[in-house]
C-alpha cells in the first residue's frame, strides 16, 4: 500500500492523470478568494472545496465570479543584502525597464519588481544575466482592490485561508 501510494503521488502508476483547476469564492466580509489546485480526482476536490468554504464562513462561487477582480502579474523579489556587487536602485531600474518590467517598489530590505506575464521570463533572465540574486520569482494573481477586514471577520478570514492552504491539492491561494 505504501509503495502504491508513493507511485501514485509521483505519477508512476498508469491511468493516473492530474488536472489543474481554479476555484473562486467569497470569504467573510466579502473577501474575494481564488484557489488553484492540482488533483487526480476533480469530483472529490470540488466537494472538499465546498466543505472548506462553507465550514469557514465562506461561499464557493461560479467561475468568473471573482477572477475579474485580479490580474495575473509576474512578481520578482530581490534582496538588497548579499549581492556579489553593490546594487543601486537606478542600476536595477535601468536593467528591468530595458527588459520590459512594469514597476519596481523598494523597501529597506528588498526590491519588488512587477511585470506582465509575457515579459516575466525576459525580465527574470535579464536580472540573472547581470549576476543579481533573486529571492523569489513567480506569476501571481494580484488584486485590483483590497478589502479591509477587522475583528471577528479577520479571524474567520485567516482561518479560511489557512484551511485552504493546508488542503493537499491546493497549490496557491490568492485574496484581496
Amino acid at each position: 500500500n505504501i509503495k502504491r501510494a508513493i507511485q501514485k503521488g509521483t505519477g508512476e502508476l498508469p491511468g493516473v492523470s492530474y488536472e489543474e483547476d481554479t476555484f473562486e469564492g467569497y470569504g467573510p466580509a466579502g473577501v474575494a478568494i481564488i484557489v488553484e489546485v492540482v488533483t487526480d480526482n476533480n469530483n472529490r476536490t470540488v466537494s472538499e472545496m465546498r466543505h472548506v468554504f462553507s465550514r469557514n464562513h465562506g461561499n464557493i462561487g461560479q467561475t468568473g465570479s471573482v477572477a475579474w477582480m485580479f490580474h495575473r502579474k509576474g512578481h520578482i523579489v530581490i534582496p538588497k543584502a548579499g549581492q556579489s556587487l553593490p546594487l543601486t536602485e537606478d542600476d536595477l531600474l535601468n536593467i528591468i525597464l530595458e527588459a520590459g518590467a512594469d514597476d519596481m517598489q523598494t523597501d529597506e530590505e528588498t526590491f519588488t519588481i512587477t511585470t506582465s506575464p509575457h515579459e516575466f521570463d525576459a525580465v527574470k533572465k535579464a536580472i540573472e544575466d547581470k549576476g543579481i540574486k533573486v529571492e523569489s520569482a513567480a506569476l501571481q494573481m494580484v488584486p485590483q482592490n483590497t478589502v479591509k477586514v477587522t475583528g471577528k471577520e479577520a479571524e474567520q478570514t485567516l482561518r479560511l485561508m489557512e484551511a485552504l492552504e493546508e488542503h493537499e491539492d491546493v497549490q496557491n491561494v490568492y485574496s484581496n
